[in-house]
């Protein structure tokens, strides 16, 4: 897999769904589409129930490590319905206009309570980025970090997460 998201935003939603990618994200998920530059490059939007106030980002290549990961699971084990009902299903394909925008769809603007002209806060997870409704994220952000912190107590480095200390 190629570059990794790195950062985070906020962007403006206009009336028609529309948003711009920032282009250090469009590079990254240019670079992950293997049918780039012949077409327009797209991306993943998955969403549902799992996903808390949230949508999650994906490039296609990264999209299609998950669907290699659910089609090596054994073939009708429920273990694979549930992965398939909550990643392939609930998920759609959007291309990348030629100004870099998405239309962002009404129903996925709806389930991350996305007001009409309202603004997103993207933030970067590595293979992937959260698209949330900036006021919600501004809400929820701080505790989250304030939990792990308190969890770790006084003194925590938050790189012993990535490399074990």
């Amino acid at each position: 897999m190629g570059s990794f998201f790195r950062g985070g935003c906020d962007q403006k939603v206009d009336s028609k769904g529309r948003m711009s990618i920032p282009s250090d994200f469009r590079r990254v998920l240019e670079e992950g589409d293997p049918l780039f530059p012949s077409r327009s490059a797209r991306l993943v939007l998955l969403f549902g129930p799992h996903l808390k106030n949230c949508l999650q980002v994906y490039t296609i290549e990264a999209f299609s490590e998950i669907e290699e990961g659910i089609k090596a699971m054994p073939r009708g084990s429920k273990e694979r319905r549930l992965a398939s009902l909550m990643m392939l299903d609930p998920c759609c394909e959007i291309e990348i206009d030629r100004d870099g925008r998405i239309v962002l769809p009404k129903d996925r603007r709806e389930q991350i309570g996305l007001p009409e002209g309202g603004m997103t806060r993207l933030v970067a997870m590595g293979d992937f980025f959260e698209m949330w409704n900036k006021d919600v994220f501004d809400a929820n952000a701080g505790s989250a970090v304030e939990a792990l912190l308190d969890e770790h107590g006084e003194g925590f480095d938050p790189l012993s997460l990535v490399f074990g200390g």
